[in-house]
Order: C-alpha cells, then sequence, then structure tokens
C-alpha cells in the first residue's frame, strides 16, 4: 500500500487511514513524499520530548530536504507506534507528488492520499496531486474525505451500470474486511421533456414511470446478485433513488465509511479523465472516497 505524504494536516489523516487499511490488508506500507518538499512545517506528532537542540538550530532557515527528511521520520514514527508490527517504508523523492504516487500505485492493492487543497469554497478542497492522481490512477484509490470518528458500520457503492463491476466487487470486499454492511446506491432520473427542457413527471405516462423504476431498481439487483454468493457474510442492500447521482451519493455518505465509485477511463482523452459525479463526490462527499479505475 502507498500514501502520500506533505506534512498538512489533511495528510496526517490520510496517513492514519492508510496505515489501518494496511492492517487490514495485511500489507506493508510505504509513505511516499515528492518534490516540491517543504511546503508545510514538519508536523510535531507529541513524539518529540522536548525538541531537543537539534530542533533549535535548524530554525526557520533550515534546508527543504531537512524539512522534508524530519516530517517523514515523524510520520513513519507515528505508523510504527500506533501498529508496531506494520512494516514502514518512508521514501522521500525528486520526483514530482502526482508522478511519484502514480508510478507506486501501478504495483499497489491501493493507494491513500489527502484533500490539502486550500481554495477560498467551502467543501471544494480537493488539492491539484489529489486531483491528478484521481484522474489517472490505474490502480484503486482512496481520497480521505470528512472529520468524522464514528463508524456506521456501512460501505457504500455508487452503481451506473453492469460496468461498474470491478468497484462493486471492490466494494463487496472492502465491507467483508471491516464486518460492515453494503449499500449499492443506483440513481435514475424522469426522461427529458420534448422541448429540452429539465426532466418532468409532466411529460411521461404513470406507466412509463412505473417501468422505468422497475428497470432501475434491477440495475442494482441484478449487478450484485452474483457477488451475494462469493461474499455470504456481507449483508447487502440494494437501493434506488429518482435524483441526480452526484447530490444523492453526497447526501449518502453521510451515513457511510467509506464510499466506493467507478472511475472510467477514456483513451487518448486529453486532461483530467474525472465524470461529474465523481468530481462532486471528490469534493463533497462526507468519508473517504475509493476510487476503482474501470477501462
Amino acid at each position: 500500500m502507498v500514501v502520500g505524504f506533505d506534512g498538512s494536516d489533511p495528510a496526517v489523516r490520510a496517513l492514519d487511514h492508510a496505515a489501518g487499511e494496511a492492517v487490514r490488508r495485511e500489507a506493508s506500507l510505504e509513505i511516499v513524499c515528492g518534490w516540491p518538499w517543504g511546503v508545510h512545517p514538519a508536523p510535531d506528532f507529541g513524539l518529540a520530548e522536548g525538541g531537543g537542540a537539534d530542533d533549535a538550530a535548524e530554525g526557520p532557515g533550515n534546508s527543504l530536504y531537512g524539512r522534508a527528511r524530519r516530517a517523514m521520520d515523524l510520520a513513519t514514527e507515528r505508523v510504527r507506534t500506533r501498529f508496531p508490527h506494520l512494516a514502514v517504508t518512508p521514501a522521500l523523492t525528486t520526483e514530482s507528488a502526482a508522478h511519484a504516487l502514480l508510478r507506486c500505485g501501478r504495483s499497489a492493492a491501493l493507494t491513500v492520499v489527502g484533500t490539502r487543497g486550500h481554495g477560498g469554497f467551502t467543501g471544494l478542497l480537493l488539492g491539484s496531486v489529489s486531483l491528478r492522481v484521481a484522474a489517472h490512477c490505474t490502480g484503486p484509490l482512496t481520497v480521505v474525505r470528512g472529520t468524522a470518528d464514528a463508524e456506521h458500520g456501512t460501505v457504500l457503492v455508487g452503481l451506473a451500470s453492469d460496468a461498474d463491476a470491478d468497484a462493486l466487487r471492490f466494494a463487496f470486499e472492502e465491507a467483508e474486511r471491516r464486518g460492515a454492511g453494503l449499500r449499492v446506491l443506483h440513481a435514475w432520473h424522469f426522461p427529458a421533456a420534448p422541448t429540452g427542457g429539465p426532466p418532468s413527471l409532466d411529460h411521461s405516462s404513470w406507466e412509463d414511470v412505473a417501468a422505468l423504476r422497475k428497470a432501475a431498481e434491477a440495475v442494482p439487483r441484478y449487478a450484485a446478485a452474483p457477488l451475494r454468493d462469493a461474499f455470504p457474510g456481507v449483508d447487502v442492500r440494494t437501493d434506488v433513488v429518482c435524483q441526480s447521482a452526484g447530490h444523492a451519493l453526497v447526501e449518502a455518505s453521510l451515513d457511510a465509511d467509506v464510499i466506493v465509485l467507478a472511475a472510467h477511463r477514456r483513451p487518448r482523452r486529453m486532461g483530467l479523465q474525472l465524470g461529474p459525479v465523481t468530481h462532486a463526490l471528490l469534493h463533497h462527499a462526507h468519508c473517504p472516497v475509493s476510487l476503482v479505475p474501470t477501462d
């Protein structure tokens, strides 16, 4: 497993989350810090008793490398103190943070990053590194959002169609590891008005709406059916809502420990490869968001 670390408070939350996930998976943890170094002062996790002469000697003029090295040492010690049996490897690189995380994530069971944004809009807190990694990751990625420590005992997965099978299996595996229930949520819409306006019940008969709802209910039910036998210990609930998917999933994330989404890729497309629903969750979800790349 891999976690990105830059010394910021969101990175510390990501570090703690990643360590817990590594223990659940019985995996080792690599802590990656890429350039630029020293954007944040090295955190003091309460591990250094009284500071010491070396800290005083460094002062505000210490090198970027020294500051980053100290932050990594403290981060490693924090994890080893909390999880003494977890194998931890710090990796400080001159590679850009996003490139380093994408490279390491190719062979990792999971990559974890924090939000680390400093935007002026409340809730829009996804930093550029996290956004780049989310857009281009080739392995599972968790962006650690939310601040509540309470556990709800629920893994939430947003299911658009049977093309999201990889994300659904990942969600089953996550629920099994956590001993949690699984909620499979599918959102659907009324058909668009003939005039091109917004969807409305006025332009559809009750029979049409009932047929649409029945079809929508079948999506999560049939997608989850083959996995119920593979994961008999997971309590599964399938839901459908007539609402925009982004709004429905953000609202549902209030009662989830993690939300899982499929990240669909488009070949030869330049720039960021994230859809509006993924953007909404990465910026507004109330719990960590796990993206599972899907061809």
